[in-house]
């Protein structure tokens, strides 16, 4: 069954990945939009699902434990890896998106600090940033 959930996900994750980037490259969103959003919905997919089933299932240093593993994973060994094979360049149109990390990072542990714990409010207002985020990507 892991097998097959494995599978399934990936092939999920590849379908809503290819599908959406369709729709976007369609009604002329840019590439940086796309790979800000679309793509990083449809790769994030895998985490979503997993960090999920583990906090339903109250496994929770594993549903903490792969989106703070993955997010760290994919900024030090993923790009990291895409340097070495090719220089990246890194515009200053990212500067904005780098700087949400870094917030990202704080609201975070503004959020667990007092009970050591992220509470439904900790998780409305990460969503909330999220949405402000995604609109200022909208309109810029």
């Amino acid at each position: 069954m892991t097998i097959g959930g494995l599978i399934a996900i990936v092939i999920g994750s590849d379908i809503t990945d290819d599908n959406a980037t369709a729709l976007a490259v369609f009604m002329g969103i840019s590439d940086r939009i796309i790979g800000l959003t679309v793509v990083a919905f449809g790769t994030s997919l895998p985490e979503l699902v997993t960090s999920v089933t583990a906090a339903r299932k109250g496994n929770d240093d594993i549903a903490i434990g792969n989106i703070v593993g993955s997010n760290i994973f994919n900024i030090l060994f993923v790009l990291g890896t895409a340097a070495l094979i090719k220089p990246l360049p890194y515009g200053s149109e990212y500067m904005v998106d780098g700087i949400m990390c870094i917030a990202a990072v704080v609201l975070l542990f503004a959020c667990i600090i007092r009970d050591k714990r992220l509470n439904r409010k900790g998780g409305i207002a990460m969503l909330v940033c999220y949405a402000g985020y995604f609109g200022y990507l909208l309109i810029r």
